[in-house]
């Protein structure tokens, strides 16, 4: 009994000694000083779907599969809240790379660095051969001199104490020996000065870690933001308009990402910005082009971090002041069974809830036109307007590991009781959504997203919705607004809308990406008949880590949302355009300054813009720095 109260009582002593010996698993980017601790982390994923994306974007676990934009994005969505798991669960802080990887040894020699003659040979032959809890590295080294962390000395210490306790529990005679507890005490001895030392340092952390918790910003809520600055430049546009002054604009978003169970997830996102537009499109680059519709700045000269309805709030046609505050996210995401979740705010848009597909999409981080980012189904009826437009509900089921849906209910003036009956065109109110959660301009939106292989990921959209007025809300093109062309605008309209998303990683750094979109408009009056079909495809290669870690870039082709049929009064184009195709091809290059500074040059080229060939060729040319914290 008392051979075996001796092995307990020396297993601390023991154990302390080995840990500062014994070389277990590192943490290269963990630097532990008397009062700080630094860590640095590598970003090795392909994207982050980045911003809000901004989707708070691209995230709840692979189980609820739902940011940002890639977003990477700081994007704020349920698609970033998907695998809010990982970031509400902090990763273990010893991980490390594969190559520093430990291996159990069998015998001292084993050790290319331990020679005989080493003053601590036999302690460690001991621990080794006799004992079984010294690992080494995939190299056959030790490394007995390097420093020693807190989370070396714990891996050091539970396997020691695990031993010993084998020992104990079968009561054989091979336990601790007389020999090796002298050997200990007297290593005990010689490091007396470094035991202290250490024992100083991890004081003066948990001081530290005590003091950071006691002042943290909150125990359940997370802030992080994201800083866009631009310069904006462009040729080209209606024939009888000079070329634009360039531009310099701004866009801050300040997302809070709160769970109050763990499980659960609640978005709020602040913004601001500086583009104008309002309800004429007036200041905005677009209007200067001559490419803006007549009643907004939809046009397919709009940059990708840039809001649908810039300097107006749609719901009430009234002004919005440049850098103003707005709540552009408020939804709240909750598990309520193994494969089901819930969502529901009432600021939200489409890509919160439906994953991107595309690698394109990150507002801050990624393409840089309204284009190329998304499939322009996910943003009918304002479903990416930029400001939350929409109040929302929906679900997201995950079938299989592969294969999950979502679908959504959206009601875009959800907080007005009734429609205006002021008038500020001829049969458009000035609550020209209409009002009412049933009432008013709506979406039923749905996407299944299918992963068949870790390298191909699909999207399928379908989106039913009616529109107050003759508008997409898509922001994508000045033919957004007058949809039916030759039709009132205050004519409501109903569209069904189809989709798909296809991305192709055939190499670890390289991908292929590309979109297809049919969206029929029918008038939705009695009086009217008249239907419009519109098209949109885009292919592009993105590609990742180009000439340095952490740069990425994009180059799209694609055809812009186009009029490809018409039926009863609506007209193929509007009066006095000279009907064409239009193209955009677009390049850019992300080039990462540090983990929270990028900057991205780019430039897209619209040929036939607005499917008008009396418009000439135009060139938008963009430089976007963009900050995250």
């Amino acid at each position: 009994m008392a051979k075996y109260l001796l092995a307990s009582a020396s297993g601390m002593g023991f154990l302390c000694l080995i840990a500062g010996l014994s070389p277990v698993q590192a943490l290269p980017n963990l630097e532990i000083a008397d009062k700080n601790v630094a860590i640095n982390q590598n970003d090795s994923s392909y994207q982050k779907n980045d911003s809000h994306q901004s989707n708070l974007t691209n995230s709840i676990s692979n189980e609820l599969l739902i940011v940002n934009e890639n977003q990477k994005n700081q994007d704020s969505g349920v698609d970033s809240a998907v695998k809010f798991q990982q970031q509400l669960t902090p990763q273990s802080a010893n991980s490390s790379p594969s190559s520093d990887k430990l291996a159990q040894v069998t015998s001292v020699s084993q050790l290319s660095d331990v020679q005989p003659t080493d003053w601590a040979f036999q302690a460690l032959q001991s621990l080794v051969e006799r004992y079984g809890c010294i690992a080494g590295y995939p190299n056959q080294t030790y490394r007995g001199n390097r420093a020693m962390t807190r989370y070396e000395f714990a891996a050091g210490l539970n396997a020691c104490l695990e031993r010993i306790n084998e020992l104990i529990a079968t009561a054989t005679g091979d336990l601790v020996k007389k020999e090796d507890l002298a050997t200990l005490q007297k290593l005990q001895e010689q490091f007396t000065a470094e035991l202290t030392t250490l024992r100083g340092r991890v004081d003066a952390v948990e001081a530290r870690t005590a003091k950071l918790e006691a002042n943290q910003f909150s125990t359940t809520t997370k802030l992080n933001g994201e800083v866009i600055i631009a310069g904006v430049g462009a040729t080209g546009g209606a024939s009888n308009n000079s070329d634009s002054n360039i531009i310099l604009v701004n866009r801050v978003r300040l997302n809070l990402t709160t769970s109050f169970t763990g499980k659960d997830l609640l978005l709020t996102g602040l913004q601001a910005y500086n583009f104008l537009g309002g309800a004429n499109g007036q200041g905005s680059l677009q209007q200067s082009l001559g490419l803006a519709a007549p009643l907004l700045s939809s046009s397919s000269a709009r940059t990708s971090f840039e809001p649908q309805f810039p300097g107006l709030n749609v719901n009430t046609l009234s002004s919005v002041g440049a850098n103003d505050v707005q709540l552009y996210k408020l939804l709240y995401i909750f598990p309520v069974a193994n494969k089901l979740t819930l969502f529901a705010g009432t600021a939200a848009e489409t890509s919160d809830a439906f994953p991107t597909i595309t690698p394109f999409y990150g507002e801050g981080q990624e393409s840089i036109s309204r284009f190329a980012g998304l499939n322009p189904v996910l943003r009918v009826s304002g479903g990416t307007s930029g400001t939350g437009l929409a109040s929302a509900a929906g679900f997201i089921y995950s079938i299989s590991p592969n294969l999950d849906l979502r679908a959504l209910y959206g009601s875009v003036n959800a907080n007005l009781p009734q429609k205006s009956a002021d008038e500020a065109l001829p049969g458009v109110s000035t609550t020209p959504l209409g009002g009412g959660v049933f009432s008013g301009s709506s979406i039923v939106a749905a996407q299944l997203t299918f992963k068949p292989s870790p390298d191909l990921d699909i999207g399928l959209n379908y989106a039913n919705s009616y529109h107050e007025i003759n508008i997409l809300g898509t922001g994508l093109i000045s033919g957004d607004v007058g949809a039916l062309a030759g039709v009132d605008a205050g004519t409501p309209v109903k569209l069904n809308s189809f989709g798909g998303t296809v991305t192709w990683r055939f190499s670890p750094k390289i991908a292929l990406s590309g979109y297809g979109a049919a969206l029929f408009v029918d008038a939705s009056s009695n009086s009217v008949n008249a239907s419009t079909t519109f098209t949109s495809w885009m292919v592009g290669v993105h590609f990742k880590d180009l000439f340095k870690s952490g740069n990425n870039a994009g180059i799209i082709f694609g055809q812009p949302l186009y009029r490809s049929d018409a039926g009863g009064s609506a007209q193929l184009s509007p009066t006095g355009d000279n009907r064409a195709t239009p193209y955009h091809l677009e390049g850019y290059y992300r080039f990462r300054v540090s983990d929270n500074i990028s900057i991205t040059p780019g430039a897209f080229i619209l040929f036939n813009p607005e499917g008008n060939s009396n418009n000439e060729t135009t060139t938008v040319g963009v430089l976007r720095t963009t900050f995250t914290f």
